[in-house]
């Protein structure tokens, strides 16, 4: 659970002028183009001989089925009880930039036997992703960081930071970018099924995987079999408004972190009423603010500290980290465990910038965004008012403000779609209501809401979610529930939340927002 918690946690900017595609030429295009089968080989010595890997050529922009072709690196492992076979399930992490190339080894391990024998589990690196032409922006380790907090003295930096950003892609990848797209990843999806020889496609996606599938689920709602969207993307907030998300939901995060915290004052010293604890906690961003915090030999500000809005959706992890900063601001011995520990350590830099490039080519490519300056300055600082902890990072300006307008329109959510969602309440980075969201714009979808689930991805990642025996019921049978599913669980134990701190190009991997 480890490995899958970290695959998971993997996770990005630029169009060209093109012309808009109709709905119906961008769904019919990959009717044209004829993949090849696949020339299944041993993916690596060191891994299963089962273990099976290829390559597919895909075009580049699906317009021109015979123009320029990308490579599409997918992955099986196939049932191993051909009488029970039911398809070929497709499996996606999130991102947008996470591979899924080492999918169905983790899945095989973690998938109860009744279901996992009834399909061939297909991995695939996301096209710009991994091993499926990976593109880079050659951006440095500090221009990867996007939380950037709102102060008017500094906004023209983070005007110059937006900018540099899209001028490095624009240069470094400028024709490739435009069309790493969510709808052509959705076309990629129909490529690989037709190259598999599969009339339908089952599919369990996770976080962006979930958006992901929604779109595939419209484009292609014939070839929609048993899809699983797992800790959903509203598709009405898609992108900018994802983001923003994060502001408005840990508000309420944060107060139930008090409460919890106020409840357990005696372990933790950071008062004994709600609105002690969270006079604590801005006491400490005010004073680190004034003064750096030292710790673990580096130095936190208060914009640091704000930036662990995730962490409040885990109380239990939450209270001692705080615990732990405020002993360093005191100067006292700082008692914390080592896996608690790491969260508040800086990250190494990055290796690569893949990630936050196909990040930013969805995120900027999907959707259109504000363009103007002055409206992101006047949106941080009134969503620095309304949502203190994170309003500013997530509304200040993003590189999406200089990208070329996207090459196609979002897709629109109004074709029927039988799919099962999936939500735990306390989840940091699609918060219940971006879950609602999706289930709402999903006609025909059933929600299956784990009530008391902390944690960001639900089946499979915690084995005593009261969601995974709905899921399997699903995945085995192929039928919905009658209505949705409302459960109680317990909170993921501490080791469980700590594993799924997402990784992420940013300087503290407990005091940023991720990923989706």
């Amino acid at each position: 659970m480890k490995r899958l918690a970290s695959t998971f946690a993997a996770a990005g900017l630029l169009a060209v002028t093109a012309p808009v595609l109709s709905a119906t030429q961008a769904t019919a295009a990959p009717a044209e183009y004829a993949p090849q089968k696949p020339a299944w080989h041993r993916c690596s010595p060191d891994q299963p001989a089962a273990f099976e890997c290829a390559t597919l050529k895909v075009p580049l922009d699906y317009r021109r089925p015979r123009g320029r072709t990308i490579d599409l690196a997918i992955s099986r492992l196939k049932s191993d009880n051909p009488a029970k076979r039911h398809g070929a399930m497709l499996l996606n992490p999130g991102g947008p930039g996470g591979p899924g190339l080492d999918l169905p080894l983790l899945m095989n391990e973690a998938m109860p036997k009744d279901v996992r024998e009834q399909y061939d589990l297909i991995g695939f690196d996301p096209r710009g992703v991994g091993g499926s032409s990976p593109i880079t922006c050659g951006l440095t380790a500090a221009e990867q960081n996007f939380n950037r907090p709102y102060k008017e003295e500094t906004f023209p930096a983070d005007v110059a930071w937006a900018q540099t950003v899209a001028d490095k892609c624009r240069e470094k990848a400028g024709s490739v970018l435009p069309f790493i797209t969510t709808r052509n990843t959705a076309r990629d999806m129909d490529a690989i099924r037709s190259a598999l020889g599969e009339r339908r496609l089952s599919y369990l996606g996770y976080s962006y995987g979930t958006y992901l599938g929604a779109v595939y689920a419209q484009m292609f709602p014939g070839r929609t079999d048993r899809f699983v969207l797992d800790s959903g993307v509203d598709p009405a907030r898609a992108w900018r408004g994802m983001i923003q998300v994060w502001a408005t939901e840990a508000e309420p995060a944060f107060k139930r972190w008090t409460q919890w915290t106020a409840g357990r004052a005696g372990e933790f010293g950071l008062g004994d009423t709600p609105e002690a604890v969270s006079r604590t906690f801005w006491d400490l961003v005010a004073r680190a603010d004034r003064e750096p915090i030292e710790f673990e030999g580096q130095k936190l500000t208060g914009d640091d500290i704000r930036t662990a809005r995730a962490l409040f959706f885990y109380p239990a992890q939450a209270a001692p980290v705080v615990k732990a900063l405020k002993d360093a601001a005191d100067g006292k011995p700082v008692r914390l465990s080592p896996d608690r520990l790491k969260l508040l350590k800086p990250t190494a830099e990055p290796a690569s910038d893949n990630d936050t490039a196909v990040f930013w080519s969805v995120v900027c490519g999907d959707t259109e965004w504000p363009r103007y300056p002055e409206q992101y300055a006047r949106e941080a600082a009134r969503d620095k008012a309304a949502y203190p902890l994170y309003g500013d990072f997530a509304s200040n300006i993003k590189p999406c403000a200089y990208w070329h307008r996207p090459i196609e329109p979002p897709t629109a959510m109004k074709t029927r779609a039988d799919v099962l969602t999936v939500q735990n309440e306390w989840d940091s980075q699609t918060p219940l209501v971006s879950g609602q969201g999706l289930h709402r714009a999903l006609k025909g979808s059933r929600m299956v809401l784990a009530m008391g689930g902390e944690g960001h991805g639900v089946y499979l990642f915690d084995p005593a979610s009261c969601a995974n025996a709905t899921v399997n019921a699903y995945l085995a049978t192929g039928r919905l529930p009658a209505e949705d599913v409302t459960c109680r669980t317990a909170p993921s134990a501490a080791e469980r939340r700590t594993e799924l701190v997402p990784s992420s190009p940013q300087r503290f991997p407990a005091l940023t927002d991720g990923r989706f």
